[in-house]
């Protein structure tokens, strides 16, 4: 039965479309398993009459990817929550290309949170027009600034990574897929918009928490992508962050009125 079947991922999961082996590419290990790390030639084994079976690891004899039947919602939720196995599904045995689009549309909802607090903390009296044409430049200036620090945090993460590259791992760390799952763990940003579009007297401590929550799943995409301990992870994002904090701090000499959210979670009144 087993020379009758076919390899790849179970076709009609909207978080899976077109990763599936063909049966000449199978020998090629480009999935990993969620559970141990190791490659594996495929996820499940496709036979006749729609039977499918998962494929077993070798390593750890636990299935290669219980998500490939799992609904896209599960698997949110599992990323939410942080766990390392949902996270190798989504980077390793999945091909999800909205890491740009999502990138640009997080630093446009920071972007919006600073310009909107620096909005709401000047009080103009010029005529109609200078004031749509002035809060419209504050608006770019706030996405440059956005920008750079965010530039400024992953040269940090990059930088340490790669000094500490001969303890990281055995072989030469994947640096482009590093960039792609930190890109994709700070989707926590989007939740930048809800909390300010539902202001209460709690949204600074919301604030700081959607900050934590995407350091975290920082923390996590590096661990996960790099299969590093905790340590280096914890290193490698205190070093981003030093950066981005130094970015800052320049910006704040030359008495720019930046709204980083290094400070911009910190005794914020609203």
């Amino acid at each position: 039965m087993g020379t009758g079947g076919r390899s790849g991922q179970r076709p009609g999961k909207a978080s899976t479309d077109g990763v599936g082996v063909t049966p000449g590419a199978s020998a090629s290990y480009q999935y990993r398993c969620i559970e141990c790390n190791q490659e594996a030639k495929e996820l499940y084994r496709d036979y006749n009459h729609g039977v499918l079976k998962i494929t077993i690891c070798e390593s750890c004899q636990k299935p290669v990817d219980k998500y490939i039947e799992y609904d896209p919602v599960i698997i949110l939720i599992n990323a939410i929550l942080c766990k390392a196995q949902a996270y190798r599904h989504i980077l390793f045995n999945t091909k999800i290309n909205i890491h740009g689009k999502l990138c640009v549309f997080c630093l446009l909802c920071e972007a919006y949170l600073r310009w909107w607090q620096l909005q709401d903390s000047n009080q103009n009296t010029a005529p109609d027009d200078l004031i749509r044409y002035a809060k419209e430049w504050d608006f770019y200036r706030m996405f440059a600034i956005a920008s750079l620090e965010q530039t400024a945090f992953l040269i940090g993460i990059f930088t340490f990574l790669w000094v500490e590259q001969p303890m990281t791992a055995k072989k030469k760390p994947n640096f482009i897929l590093l960039l792609k799952a930190l890109l994709l763990s700070s989707y926590g940003k989007l939740l930048l918009i809800p909390a300010v579009i539902w202001e209460h007297d709690y949204t600074p401590l919301c604030l700081k928490l959607i900050k934590v929550f995407v350091l975290t799943s920082n923390f996590q995409a590096i661990r996960v992508t790099l299969n590093i301990n905790r340590k280096l992870s914890l290193m490698a994002i205190l070093s981003g962050l030093l950066l981005e904090s130094t970015m800052v701090y320049f910006f704040q000499r030359m008495e720019w009125d930046v709204g980083s959210d290094c400070a911009i979670y910190k005794d914020q009144d609203f």
